[in-house]
């Protein structure tokens, strides 16, 4: 894997990845608990750079004012399922989130040169950013857990399955990447998964 970082300084990086429903955010955030600093893309894009002014401009210019809740923001529900039924818009969506998305990634790590960061990042092959990471661990379970554990969130089977379409093949996925944790088991299994993964990466670093 090439080690050419497109990050601003010499901290080590960990990416995660995976298909949707197999535990990304359990693994990142387990990892956390092991001395790591979690990034949560998802929260970034959630809380922040969906709110930016221009963000939403361009969402309103584009899907009229529809796509806004009753307090003015983007609703997230009414935006998913137009990008996920389109792949055009889900391109549009991804250009426009993306670059300040990097680019809170960079504000975030600069401060801590030194850091030892996890970053949960759902299309990392997808959108090519192997650059970004000393390692990439990919979390991987069999697509009827996939699918229970998105039905538990509340995301219908016909939308879920359409969703992890959008992705690259997990079992591609797992070919590229570093390191690979099986979550089709009790959380305790993840957990001491995690724990041997931490250590060999601790002691690679």
């Amino acid at each position: 894997m090439s080690q050419a970082k497109t990050r601003v300084n010499h901290s080590v990086c960990i990416g995660v990845t995976g298909g949707m429903g197999c535990g990304k955010s359990t693994v990142s955030k387990l990892l956390a608990e092991q001395g790591f600093i979690l990034i949560d893309s998802d929260a970034l894009i959630r809380d922040k750079i969906l709110h930016l002014p221009e963000v939403v401009a361009e969402a309103v210019n584009k899907y009229s004012d529809k796509i806004l809740n009753s307090e003015g923001k983007i609703d997230r529900s009414r935006l998913a399922t137009k990008v996920f039924a389109n792949d055009a818009d889900l391109r549009w969506l991804e250009e426009l989130t993306h670059p300040r998305l990097f680019d809170e990634w960079r504000a975030i790590m600069r401060p801590d040169p030194k850091g030892r960061w996890v970053i949960e990042v759902p299309l990392l092959f997808e959108k090519q950013l192997e650059n970004w990471f000393d390692f990439i661990v990919c979390v991987a379970s069999s697509p009827d857990k996939q699918l229970a554990r998105l039905e538990q969130r509340g995301i219908p089977r016909p939308l879920a399955e359409q969703r992890i379409s959008k992705q690259l093949l997990l079992a591609k996925k797992i070919e590229l990447s570093d390191f690979v944790l099986w979550n089709d088991g009790p959380i305790s299994f993840l957990k001491d998964q995690v724990k041997i993964l931490s250590a060999d990466l601790q002691s690679r670093l």
